[in-house]
């Protein structure tokens, strides 16, 4: 089941366990059961802290438990956690063995404080990248606080209980058998909503922050660059994000970075941290900017309602997935209509599914999604693919792809619970016609995140901010670097070194200021 250098590495973290550990299975006569013995028994067979028992009766067959020498409670994984879940495997094994989390001590007591009864369900496929922070935010509580329950479910693997359940995105978690959250959640988030208090605390703790030289706004590409030149002057520095590392998070595979061949988002993210945090930058994670207005200072009020001020002040907030904004998008949003291939491609298994879009990340959702659904349909408005030739010569010698081009979608139908079906206008003929189909992907370009801003800076027709050659603003003393400006070609790369220009220009005000 694991390869020899997994079988090593593995064998090195578990001897970091600090009390014994036992994998509690229970299995039935399946192909998938004994995929599941054979893991566990080669987990087992690396150290004499764990133990192997197949003797659980859990309705979810199979799946285990790994619980501490002489207990049943612990996380529960009705799934074999590879692929991307493998270092959510060896985190809960480590954790139960109570080698310490490394996350800050004021979070682990928020966990041991949390009252009541909390069971969560996990759905998540094992080719997600955003589904190991979910999993691994409720294995923490589940280790730490007795009243948390967790079970981790592929969905790829449980599919008739997907179904059921209506789950057409992932993560999907549900508490006490109710949803309470689609999507990416950090531990930190899921306190937010657990603890009432969380963000009373948290807006007075940023409120007694002293001002900031450079703020930045933002921890994506142009945000990190940002910070690091920032910093590397000596100046006070400060970094508010509502999530670090952005739109990157959900970009799996990276061949156009310099000098590294290839990488994938999730990555390229934790080495920016590693990076920004080797200085003096106060980063504030997890927390969204509300509006921003200039006085003696600049503030930047978050939704929490705390207020951060700073001599200057950097806007790197980046774009989002822009909606296609026809009838059925919201109303299927999650129930069919998705933006991640990664994340939500095993759970269309076999199915026909439509992608909407004919550039880069367009062609490639539908390369990704040939091989694992039945059939893609691939619908762009122009006459013709946008996307590089590379990726154009691969999507049609795919057998299962059809590409539409001068086809404009007007409406995503369903039966009221589930997509099924899209409208697309031939634009040539004029003629309407509908795709039956499953699922739709939709990878139209981005918006950029300045809605914020308006009425405070100049904005172009299209929302972007508008900046001079320092990246300065309409504002004195605010600049804004990455796909948030009117830079026109939106890359990770090109965001960096607009978030160092930006940085440098900050300085500049700062001294002639």
């Amino acid at each position: 089941m694991l390869e020899q250098d997994m079988k090593t590495q593995l064998q090195t973290y578990l001897g970091m366990l600090r009390q014994p550990i036992r994998l509690i299975a229970s299995l039935d006569d399946s192909a998938n059961a004994n995929d599941m013995r054979e893991l566990l028994q080669e987990i087992a067979e690396l150290s004499d802290k764990v133990h192997f028992d197949d003797s659980g009766n859990d309705a979810r067959k199979p799946s285990f438990v790994i619980a501490k020498e002489g207990e049943s409670h612990g996380v529960r994984f009705a799934a074999i956690p590879l692929g991307h879940e493998f270092t959510s495997l060896v985190l809960a094994l480590l954790w139960t063995g109570g080698h310490p989390p490394k996350v800050e001590d004021s979070v682990i007591e928020q966990i041991k404080s949390l009252q009541g009864d909390f069971n969560f369900e996990v759905y998540m496929s094992l080719s997600c990248h955003n589904c190991p922070d979910v999993v691994q935010a409720v294995t923490l509580m589940t280790v730490l606080n007795p009243n948390v329950k967790a079970t981790i479910i592929d969905g790829g693997l449980y599919q008739d209980e997907v179904n059921s359940r209506n789950i057409m995105a992932v993560p999907a978690t549900f508490m006490n058998g109710e949803m309470f959250a689609s999507g990416r959640m950090l531990v930190e988030e899921f306190l937010t909503k657990l603890d009432t208090g969380a963000n009373a605390k948290e807006a007075e703790k940023l409120n007694a922050k002293a001002p900031y030289d450079v703020l930045i706004v933002g921890g994506g590409p142009a945000g990190a660059a940002a910070a690091i030149y920032a910093a590397r002057k000596g100046i006070r520095t400060g970094v508010v994000a509502e999530r670090f590392g952005g739109q990157v998070n959900d970009t799996l595979a990276i061949e156009n970075f310099i000098s590294v061949k290839e990488t994938e988002g999730p990555k390229l993210v934790s080495a920016l941290e590693e990076h920004v945090k080797s200085y003096d930058v106060d980063i504030m994670n997890l927390q969204r900017a509300a509006s921003l207005k200039k006085a003696d200072l600049v503030e930047v009020t978050l939704e929490n309602g705390a207020v951060l001020k700073s001599k200057s002040v950097i806007l790197a907030t980046g774009a989002r997935w822009r909606n296609l904004n026809v009838p059925g998008e919201n109303e299927y949003k999650n129930k069919g209509v998705a933006y991640c291939p990664h994340c939500d491609g095993p759970l269309f298994k076999g199915k026909h599914v439509a992608v909407i879009g004919g550039g880069n990340s367009g062609v490639e959702a539908a390369i990704d999604l040939a091989g694992v659904v039945g059939q893609v349909t691939l619908l762009q408005y122009d006459a013709e693919l946008k996307a590089d030739a590379v990726l154009q010569k691969k999507l049609r010698s795919l057998e299962n792809v059809t590409i539409l081009v001068n086809a404009q979608t007007t409406e995503i139908t369903g039966n009221g619970t589930r997509v099924n079906g899209l409208i697309y206008t031939e634009r040539v003929s004029g003629e309407s016609k509908h795709v039956a189909l499953e699922g739709v992907f939709i990878q139209i370009g981005l918006v950029p995140n300045s809605d914020w801003l308006k009425g405070t800076l100049d904005l172009s027709q299209y929302g972007e901010i508008e900046i001079n050659h320092h990246n300065a603003t309409s504002l004195p003393g605010v600049f804004a670097a990455g796909d948030v400006t009117t830079i026109p070609y939106k890359q990770i790369i090109i965001a960096m070194g607009e978030g160092a220009n930006a940085a440098l220009g900050a300085f500049d005000y700062l001294i002639r200021n």
